[in-house]
């Protein structure tokens, strides 16, 4: 099959803008709501403005929501957010872009759901049918699926909010099991019922209800979509893709057509088509095409500043060519996975990475030399967030190699 052409989005004629990396810098540091200065005072209210104005905050880690929303609302606390997720119930968390878990705002679960959840949950029914019918449970896995999927959102419009021991308790339907891995010595027997929950989870039918752990951990009870925010009218996938690449663009933008395959999890048909579909401006990066929208003018006169970011942060993982803001030091900060531990960022770029000593006190692990008044600014920061995590102890789910030291 044929490459098709990147389309060029610009006015014929017309001279494409340029974008410098210092740009770029600048416009993360100030959409991203990394800069020092007046900002909204914290507290459950405001969490869902800045989820929104980010599209969404990455969840898969349950610590990152809470320290990504303490690096941006001054005063914020884990008490905002769990008010704000379980009380209010103004964000939900919701499995979409790349399979991953995010809080978004309920508002934007219809777009979320056409654009990104949808494909989500035809990949993961497709493999678990595949499991079921392959370990013997069923002839029919896409049969089963139906039937067990079924069981639990009835169960939990009667019973209310299920821990998923509990529902694989309760549901005969759930009943049985997989390996993952079969001969190999990592393998073993694995219950189908989790895969059942990510399936309907991806499919906005059920959500993450009363979180049973504190906020380092992810013990969710399931409710029914329909009992724990009020559903929005479906969008169709072409006018949700759309929208969301819109919404993204204003907080992401200038961004490569890689990176908006990557950040949606779609193929590069689709990223072309939305792009195109909202019009998107074709401009010069350092080295390669990027895409803003219409009109969307450069940052400037952005004032110096750092920033202590966790694990998975939405900035840190917000491109798939990260060169400009990473530099040297991608394979100290991410895995080989491309997932991201926690990052020390100076005037847009990471220059190093956090972790926690024996005592739990935030120590620096700096990458390059950053000078005397800008190492003493990371001090004060790690200070602060010493005594903001007051003990509590953070164990990033993919840490990195510097991370690690």
């Amino acid at each position: 099959m044929p490459v098709l052409p990147i389309p060029t989005l610009t006015t014929v004629g017309q001279t494409m803008r340029t974008f410098s990396v210092e740009q770029r810098r600048a416009r993360l540091a100030r959409r991203h709501h990394l800069l020092p200065g007046p900002l909204p005072d914290a507290g459950p209210a405001n969490v869902p403005g800045i989820t929104e104005s980010l599209v969404a905050l990455h969840a898969t880690d349950p610590a990152t929501p809470y320290l990504s929303l303490w690096a941006r609302l001054p005063g914020f606390t884990p008490a905002d957010l769990d008010a704000a997720l379980y009380r209010d119930r103004t964000v939900v968390k919701h499995l979409a872009m790349r399979r991953t878990l995010w809080v978004v705002s309920p508002a934007d679960l219809p777009v979320v759901q056409s654009a990104a959840s949808d494909r989500v949950a035809a990949n993961e029914a497709r493999r678990l049918a595949a499991d079921v019918e392959r370990a013997g449970v069923a002839p029919d896995g896409h049969a089963w699926l139906r039937t067990a999927g079924d069981a639990v959102v009835d169960h939990l419009h009667a019973a209310g909010p299920c821990s998923a021991r509990e529902l694989r308790e309760a549901l005969a339907e759930l009943a049985g099991t997989y390996d993952p891995a079969p001969g190999k010595t990592w393998g073993g027997q694995s219950h189908l019922a989790p895969r059942v929950l990510t399936v309907l989870a991806a499919r906005g039918h059920i959500v993450r209800g009363p979180n049973d752990g504190g906020w380092t951990a992810s013990r969710p009870r399931w409710v029914t979509a329909a009992h724990w925010v009020t559903p929005g009218e479906p969008v169709h996938a072409d006018d949700a893709g759309a929208a969301l690449v819109r919404r993204w663009l204003a907080a992401f933008g200038p961004a490569t057509l890689t990176d908006v395959k990557w950040w949606f999890g779609a193929t590069l048909t689709w990223a072309r088509k939305a792009l195109s579909d909202i019009g998107a401006e074709e401009v010069l990066l350092d080295g390669s095409t990027g895409y803003v929208l219409p009109g969307d003018d450069e940052d400037h006169d952005v004032p110096s500043w750092c920033a202590l970011l966790p694990g998975l942060d939405v900035t840190t993982m917000g491109w798939f060519d990260r060169d400009w803001y990473v530099g040297d030091h991608r394979a100290q900060v991410f895995d080989r996975n491309g997932n991201a531990g926690p990052t020390v960022w100076v005037d847009g770029r990471i220059v190093g990475a956090w972790r926690q000593d024996g005592a739990g006190r935030v120590e620096l692990v700096l990458l390059e030399k950053v000078g005397r008044t800008v190492a003493r600014a990371l001090a004060d920061r790690a200070e602060e967030l010493t005594g903001w995590l007051a003990g509590v102890r953070i164990s990033p789910r993919f840490p990195s190699p510097a991370c690690r030291r």
